[in-house]
């Protein structure tokens, strides 16, 4: 059910606008502080968690009398449900914990459960505005969707691989990798030019745990094996062991990030469906079938290289997120590398 008649706020926000409908009855808004001046709350309120209009954040300094100093940026994003319908929203509160403080994750500044008049709770969760917009509206719209330049592709590739290496380190595995899914925020250090690249100004930053796994539950689901019936995530960015064996971890989200350049590097997706072929038929292509991404001629042996480091259909076998880092792709300078105007592809050796 849609809480149109949630529009408030809570006790440190006010909602300006919904923007979107999300998993499980889930609404997104933007919204704004209710005071522009940095909140001071007791040290104790966080365990006050479940009361009326109380909030658990994260905080950035404290004061002499033992109180924080709490600083909301001037706009925020706010996920809110209702208590019943909250554990997706729960489950990704939980795994930001993990990994506040990292910056190629987008920031979650705490929670807020409110209580309604009516008695309804409502549980919310509010997360960094990401201004840049998301990663496949960049694709669809810089340079006529026809790719982006490698030095754009590496700038954004590299900050998506420090968030991964810090999600893989705490155990985790996001399991949604895909461009909607990387946020941008722009970098207020640096003023955006005229005629930049696609990357300048912009900082990329991996959003959306709805579907994200804790080291328990990894651990849980391999021990069961095959034994669910349903598949969890995007079927174009699935690695095939996620399709063959349901079979979840950190390497997922690599084959996923191998996805994710091919289609910055040429504006269309690695894979797709073809004309008159069911999803089942899709998947059994890549995961029983055996085929691999189509890779675009034209690009760097780097960038070549490093797509097939990826897609190691041998989940054991493929690049870790740390390994990947220290790749020469990332590391040497492909300023003049241009996407090239025609897709051409090439078979993956």
């Amino acid at each position: 059910m849609v809480l149109d008649h949630f529009i408030h706020g809570g006790r440190d926000w006010v909602e300006v606008k919904q923007i979107a409908f999300g998993t499980r009855n889930t609404t997104i808004s933007l919204a704004k502080p209710r005071s522009p001046k940095p909140t001071t709350i007791n040290a104790s309120s966080s365990s006050s968690r479940w009361t009326k209009s109380s909030i658990s954040l994260v905080v950035e300094e404290q004061d002499l009398l033992g109180g924080f100093r709490l600083h909301l940026p001037r706009l925020l994003v706010v996920k809110y449900a209702e208590i019943g319908d909250s554990d997706f929203l729960q489950r990704q509160r939980e795994a930001h914990r993990q990994f506040q403080g990292c910056p190629q994750i987008i920031r979650c500044y705490g929670d807020e459960c409110t209580a309604l008049n009516n008695g309804r709770m409502i549980y919310s969760v509010l997360f960094e505005h990401a201004s840049g917009g998301n990663l496949a509206d960049l694709i669809k719209t810089y340079g006529g969707g026809g790719g982006l330049a490698e030095l754009d592709v590496k700038s954004f590739a590299k900050s998506i691989l420090l968030g991964l290496d810090c999600i893989h380190k705490k155990g985790y595995a996001h399991l949604d990798i895909k461009p909607k899914n990387i946020l941008l925020v722009r970098d207020s250090t640096r003023k955006r030019k005229r005629g930049a690249s696609a990357s300048d100004g912009l900082i990329a930053k991996i959003g959306d745990f709805w579907i994200a796994k804790s080291p328990k539950q990894i651990s849980r689901e391999i021990f069961r094996g095959n034994e669910r019936s349903y598949l969890e995530g995007t079927p174009r960015y699935m690695s095939p062991e996620v399709i063959t064996e349901n079979k979840k971890g950190p390497a997922c989200d690599v084959w996923a990030l191998g996805c994710v350049v091919v289609e910055m590097l040429c504006g269309q997706p690695a894979f797709s469906c073809r004309p008159g072929e069911t999803l089942k038929d899709f998947l059994d292509r890549i995961g029983v079938g055996g085929e691999l991404p189509r890779i675009p001629a034209g690009i760097s042996k780097e960038a070549h290289d490093f797509l097939k480091r990826c897609f190691v259909r041998n989940s054991k076998s493929r690049w870790n997120a740390g390994r990947l880092l220290s790749h020469p792709f990332l590391k040497e300078d492909t300023s003049d590398a241009k996407a090239p105007k025609k897709v051409r592809y090439s078979k993956l050796k």
